[in-house]
């Protein structure tokens, strides 16, 4: 199977972490876990010395959005060396720990460079979302197929895992349209476009019961006109 580095992007998610990385660790023996926490303070590295949990913790003091999260934790692990898999997955439970062997394998049996569990395949299922988020979601989705021309059905889920080469691609490439959610997609459209093979697979997407989405206004806002930005350099990422 190989070395594995799992990446978690944080922001005030102090309630949910030890539970997590616990879950995490009881369905996957050998991980190596990431954070990157973009918190306003300390206190999520301070609970994680004080539990003694078992993940190497980053705190960049200025929050720089989810995408720049999964850069910072793709280049750090590069850094170590040694990792063959590498996984991103979100710290409110939206995730389930439990798909993480199911997709390992998935992912390794169909020699793939990327593979996203998406939300809208026809077994996924979303649980607790407002009509609002799943309006918004579905949306965004609809316009980068269309906009960005690639038969995917989910571009916006950070349930993903890359191989090496591809987290070597877009550590160098990715990063710019935009530093949040727009980054998932520029991934997409990287790899994409240098012939790495893409996959999908069925989830199931837990709306958060603990903490605080980070999604707002401004960001769904932002996301739209990265999506825009995206489509008119598209060919231009290489």
């Amino acid at each position: 199977m190989g070395k594995i580095a799992l990446i978690i992007p944080t922001l005030n998610e102090l309630e949910n972490i030890e539970k997590l990385v616990t879950e995490i660790k009881s369905n996957l023996k050998d991980v190596s876990i990431f954070i990157v926490d973009d918190s306003n303070d300390n206190s999520l590295g301070e609970h994680i010395n004080k539990k003694k949990i078992q993940a190497h913790y980053f705190h960049r003091k200025n929050s720089s959005g989810r995408g720049s999260a999964i850069m910072f934790g793709l280049k750090k692990c590069l850094e170590i060396n040694g990792f063959d898999i590498f996984i991103e997955m979100d710290a409110d439970f939206s995730h389930d720990p439990k798909e993480l062997t199911r997709n390992i394998n998935y992912f390794l049996e169909n020699n793939l460079d990327l593979l996203i569990a998406s939300r809208y395949l026809k077994k996924s299922k979303i649980v607790n979302w407002s009509l609002s988020r799943r309006i918004f979601s579905k949306l965004a989705n609809f316009l980068a197929k269309n906009l960005l021309n690639i038969k995917l059905s989910d571009f916006t889920n950070g349930f993903r895992i890359y191989s090496k080469r591809s987290a070597e691609k877009i550590t160098k490439v990715c990063g710019n349209i935009g530093d949040g959610f727009i980054i998932l997609s520029e991934i997409i459209v990287v790899l994409n476009n240098n012939n790495f093979k893409i996959g999908e697979i069925e989830t199931y997407f837990l709306n958060r019961e603990r903490g605080k989405s980070s999604v707002n206004f401004k960001l769904i806002v932002a996301s739209f006109l990265g999506l825009l930005k995206l489509r008119l350099i598209k060919k231009k990422l290489k």
